[in-house]
């Protein structure tokens, strides 16, 4: 119960923090892409990346790894906004911005999560 009390407070922490990102590039940048949701993403696979890379090498305590990739961050990033979002898009006939959303998500999460993974070799395990 210890474990799964510290998943729930921090997947409630990962829910919020997505909330207000969301919020703040909506007032940003406005609506014309789901900006909020593509941060998110993104920011989710350099953190996961990164977590799991210095959990393994440091041998985080699996509590701590599980509270911040199943808690936090599975509260945070939002796949399933990413696939509403885009099909959205493409059935409101806006189809050059459903694949500019799908082509930076793919791409950018491939790269952000290669980045997390080498700045936890150069930071974390040095």
């Amino acid at each position: 119960m210890h474990r799964l009390f510290w998943i729930c407070v921090a997947g409630a922490l990962g829910t919020a923090a997505r909330y207000l990102i969301g919020l703040w590039t909506l007032r940003r940048f406005g609506h014309a892409l789901p900006y909020g949701t593509l941060i998110v993403n993104l920011a989710g696979c350099f953190l996961i990346a990164f977590v799991m890379e210095a959990a393994a090498t440091r041998s985080w305590p699996e509590t701590t790894r599980l509270a911040i990739t199943v808690g936090f961050l599975g509260g945070f990033t939002t796949y399933s906004s990413f696939n509403f979002e885009t099909t959205r898009l493409a059935q409101a006939g806006v189809l050059g911005a459903a694949s500019i959303y799908v082509l930076v998500t793919l791409a950018g999460g491939l790269a952000t999560g290669l980045l997390g993974i080498l700045a936890a070799r150069t930071f974390v395990t040095q």
